[in-house]
């Protein structure tokens, strides 16, 4: 298969051609290594259909030489507001905007996306446990993630997740208040807690060429299946292991992405082909 160019009609649609030359081009996607509020402004208003946001927590973690990830709160949510006010411009009317963070700092966050004129629409929780318990407080168990719209959504599919059965036995967990015999037979509609995300640890589902955490495909396949229809431009200014773009290519969607450290395990996932997707059976039932 011959790859387009970095010339390629619609990324010269996306992004202004004063912007430095992608490390990566494939079919789907183009990729920028360098600080997403240096190459977030020359994306062109109005072009991206869909933002998926996984920003540093400030966790003081080390990513590389071009992340703190230990600034003052204040610095921080400043940092995050100024590339959010570059991805609420460049999403269509009616574009999705997902920002994935801790609910310390998507309370915060969310705020300032709502002073951007964004509509709220859910509070995803990812039920994924970290970290060790904290005396004084509860156990920490999920991530958040945000939904906020551009306007009413241009697009939002309905999904449907399978009926819960229990692991052991195989008999249906719930009886559905006893309306059993009522349910789609394609299962549940998509709730906004979601339980059923595996952690990234098996080495087949990760990168080797990155040590930091990984997310995974199962969160990105239900933000893409949401959100967009098949060649519709997702953008993600933080790549991180590349799994958002390895998703928009495996659903024909196009992909602008965006990372400041080093992008040898995006290179490697996406021209390899060596790290597996998670199992999902969701269902995609009807566009609305």
């Amino acid at each position: 298969m011959k790859l387009p160019t970095p010339k390629s009609p619609w990324l010269g649609e996306t992004i202004s051609a004063a912007a430095p030359e992608p490390v990566l081009v494939t079919e789907f996607g183009a990729l920028y290594q360098a600080d997403c509020n240096e190459i977030l402004p020359l994306v062109k208003s109005e072009s991206i259909d869909t933002v998926f946001a996984d920003p540093p927590f400030n966790l003081d973690k080390i990513y590389g030489d071009k992340v703190n990830d230990a600034l003052s709160e204040e610095v921080y949510v400043q940092w995050c507001v100024e590339w959010m006010t570059q991805c609420a411009r460049v999403l269509r009317p009616g574009g999705a905007f997902f920002l994935y963070n801790l609910p310390k700092w998507n309370i915060l966050l969310g705020a300032e996306l709502s002073k951007l004129g964004l509509d709220f629409r859910h509070w995803i929780a990812v039920n994924i446990k970290f970290g060790f318990p904290i005396s004084g407080r509860l156990y920490p168990s999920h991530y958040s993630l945000l939904y906020y719209t551009k306007g009413k959504p241009k697009t939002f599919r309905k999904i449907r997740t399978p009926i819960e059965v229990c692991r052991h036995c195989s008999g249906e967990i719930k009886d559905y208040g006893g309306h059993r015999q009522a349910m789609n037979a394609q299962g549940v509609n998509l709730t906004d807690v979601w339980t059923d995300v595996p952690p990234v640890r098996h080495r087949k589902f990760k990168s080797s060429a990155r040590a930091a955490n990984q997310l995974s495909t199962k969160i990105l396949d239900r933000v893409v299946e949401l959100s967009t229809e098949p060649g519709d431009i997702v953008l993600d200014p933080f790549g991180g292991s590349g799994t958002t773009f390895a998703v928009c290519q495996s659903k024909n969607r196009k992909w602008l992405g965006i990372e400041i450290e080093d992008v040898t395990a995006i290179k490697e996932r996406l021209l390899s082909g060596s790290v597996e997707h998670h199992h999902n059976d969701d269902i995609v039932d009807s566009y609305s």
